[in-house]
């Protein structure tokens, strides 16, 4: 599913496809026009979006659907998601079981970062239903660098966060071999900045940085800074946890 109906008619066109390419499989948008209206383009639905919103009633689940899979979505179109899961709640498909919705490869961790701004959907979003969408394949990389106090004066690494449901979440070193090495398995997800200290804590076992009690509380504060997470990692009241799991 494309968040809106124009952009769905252009994918089909510029791909040369039909609606229903393969037996049991449909592409279609959230937001669907009223019947009898062919105009491509929309403005009510645009500035529905920029107001991040929802989409004014628009989104209509597929009967006998079990699957949907969202792609291409945009902040300002997370809440259209919302809406259909809120029409799908109840089981509605053949076997008497709930519709699954699939975020596919949305980047949740970015858009997550727009929430709260101006035009777009505010920080409450993110507990109230973001939150709750499960990781099943899970890859975030990070570089980092650090200074040491003796030759190469800088050392550059990095790692990565890893899921495959139903697995647990994985801090990955890279070894610099085209490898990584695993450091620290848990069951809830790491924070970025608890990931950094992961990644940090497995140098220092190396002995390729130096160790904390070496480094001084007051260096080792000055190095990480006051703030190590983002503002949907902090723990707010009323904050929903479930992101970690």
């Amino acid at each position: 599913m494309l968040p809106d109906e124009s952009e769905c008619n252009i994918m089909l066109e510029d791909l040369k496809l039909e609606p229903k390419p393969y037996p049991g499989v449909i592409l279609t948008s959230l937001r669907k026009g009223e019947e009898g209206d062919t105009r491509m383009f929309k403005p009510e639905n645009l500035f529905i979006g920029l107001m991040g919103r929802g989409s004014g009633g628009t989104v209509k689940p597929i009967e006998g659907v079990g699957m949907y899979v969202i792609v291409v979505a945009s902040a300002q179109e997370l809440p259209d998601v919302e809406e259909l899961y809120e029409q799908i709640k109840t089981p509605t498909t053949d076997g008497g079981k709930e519709p699954v919705i699939v975020f596919y490869n949305l980047k949740l961790d970015v858009l997550r970062g727009d929430l709260g701004a101006p035009a777009f959907p505010g920080k409450d979003f993110q507990d109230r239903f973001l939150s709750r969408v499960k990781p099943v394949y899970y890859l975030r990389t990070r570089q980092y660098s650090r200074s040491v106090s003796q030759p190469p004066f800088i050392i550059n690494f990095q790692g990565c966060i890893f899921r495959s449901y139903p697995g647990h979440f994985q801090t990955l070193l890279d070894t610099g071999t085209g490898r990584y090495r695993k450091v620290v398995g848990n069951d809830l997800r790491p924070a970025l900045g608890e990931f950094k200290e992961q990644l940090t804590d497995a140098l220092r076992e190396e002995g390729a940085i130096a160790k904390k009690e070496e480094e001084g509380a007051l260096f080792g504060f000055l190095r990480t800074g006051y703030k190590t997470t983002t503002w949907w990692e902090d723990e707010r009241e009323d904050a929903s946890l479930e992101w970690r799991t």
